[in-house]
């Protein structure tokens, strides 16, 4: 049998488990174990054991689970609700007037959260009802903050970066410099999309009477400053050469905590609510990268990875082909798996392919990632529309239709990415960074 049909059994094997509901981790050990056993006559559960032990204690991974609880941390303070508060005064007189807000708070609160979740629940809930009241257009504010809320993939420190690096066995650090530009450049393009739109329905966006002075402007600015600061202790650690990313997530913990407990916004509550909070997400990641070290492992075992890269070479697919042929799988993928899963379940198996073909490996992760946040906002499977209708109950459908836009906008940055790849990589091979 070749390792064509091979894979396309394993692989019907596993949907078949992730359709029915069974955990994405359970059907990876199953699918794993089942590949050593039929195909191999190797112990499958001694490799299982150290496997998953193997990768259960790496250190990169022990940043994972303190940026959560970072994230957590300020997702219950109020810290995030100063940050609308800072932004609202400056862009008023913009088109489109206070839907930045949605891009700019979820670009800020994604440099010290990394999830793209989180960020969506946090700056939805005080967004939202801000810009409903005051008469905004609910399908565009939601589609603004559904898309925007993508760059917690991105922008560093990012915990899907983490996963990838770890998986891919790529520096973490190097990773986050390289998301730098291509999460700017995000940022731009979802807020020219909000300017567009604007001009295009000026009946849509309502008209604002109040004009603050330049005074009242930096004065409410000041709120801003805990959550800059920050950001500027946690990233500056990583640019600086300071600190590898475990050590500036330690930093980044302390610092929220010391941040809140300062502002009087941290109570015994909302600490142990982080706490737990923190430690079931990263539970649940810590176990899919395990089950997935395990699956890759057994894909080695069947020599399929193999096979596969050799079976790529002679298709003799350009760079360019290639990535074509991978946006159009990590979209449909995308359809019915979350971003970490699908980063997990073909990272290993494919960086042979990528490698074998030229591409740089942190290229290729911010490329991932830019991928990996489309499915963010795809039905079925789409977290931050689900996250949005658990926010204002609305129906999902609704809620994709006000992302759809920004979908295109993320296909187009994803182009920009490929044209220019030096978007990614130029940063990185500037500085001189701890992994």
């Amino acid at each position: 049998m070749d390792a064509g049909t091979l894979s396309a059994l394993l692989g019907a094997g596993l949907l078949l488990l992730l359709a029915s509901g069974v955990w994405v981790a359970v059907a990876l050990l199953a699918v794993g174990f089942l590949a050593i056993a039929l195909l191999t006559s190797a112990p499958v559960g001694s490799i299982m054991a150290t496997t998953i032990w193997g990768q259960s204690w790496s250190w990169a991974l022990t940043a994972l689970p303190l940026f959560i609880w970072m994230g957590e941390i300020l997702f219950r303070t109020r810290l995030a609700d100063d940050m609308f508060r800072g932004i609202a005064p400056w862009i008023g007189r913009l088109p489109g007037r206070l839907m930045h807000v949605n891009v700019l708070a979820c670009a800020i609160f994604a440099a010290v959260s990394g999830s793209s979740a989180a960020t969506t629940a946090t700056i939805g809930r005080i967004t939202i009802p801000q810009l409903l009241e005051r008469g905004y257009d609910e399908c565009m504010t939601l589609g603004t903050l559904a898309g925007s809320a993508t760059l917690g993939l991105l922008i560093p420190p990012s915990i899907i970066l983490i996963v990838y690096g770890v998986a891919a066995d790529v520096s973490i650090a190097r990773l986050f410099i390289a998301g730098v530009f291509p999460g700017l450049l995000l940022v731009v393009m979802f807020m020219g999309y909000i300017v567009l739109w604007a001009l295009l329905h000026p009946a849509r966006v309502p008209t604002t009477t109040v004009r603050l002075s330049l005074v009242e402007k930096i004065s409410s600015t000041w709120r801003l400053l805990p959550v800059v600061a920050l950001i500027v202790l946690v990233l500056g650690s990583i640019y600086g050469g300071i600190a590898t990313a475990t050590e500036a997530a330690v930093l980044g913990v302390v610092g929220a905590l010391v941040l809140s407990g300062l502002t009087g916004a941290l109570t015994w509550a909302n600490f142990t609510q982080s706490l737990m909070g923190a430690t079931r997400t990263s539970c649940m990641i810590a176990l899919i990268l395990a089950a997935a070290a395990f699956l890759s492992v057994a894909m080695g075992f069947t020599g399929i990875p193999r096979n596969l890269a050799a079976w790529i070479g002679q298709m003799q697919l350009s760079p360019l082909m290639l990535l074509v042929a991978l946006t159009a799988l990590f979209v449909l993928l995308g359809c019915f798996l979350d971003g970490i899963s699908i980063v997990v379940l073909t990272a290993a198996v494919l960086m042979p392919m990528v490698q074998a073909a030229g591409i740089d490996p942190i290229w290729f992760g911010i490329y991932l990632v830019l991928v990996v946040e489309m499915s963010q906002i795809t039905p079925p499977v789409g977290l931050n529309l689900f996250v949005l209708q658990g926010v204002t109950q609305r129906d999902i459908l609704f809620i994709a239709r006000g992302a759809f836009p920004f979908f295109i906008v993320l296909v187009l940055a994803v182009a920009i990415l490929i044209t220019f790849p030096e978007i990614a990589t130029w940063l990185p091979s500037q500085m001189d960074i701890k992994r």
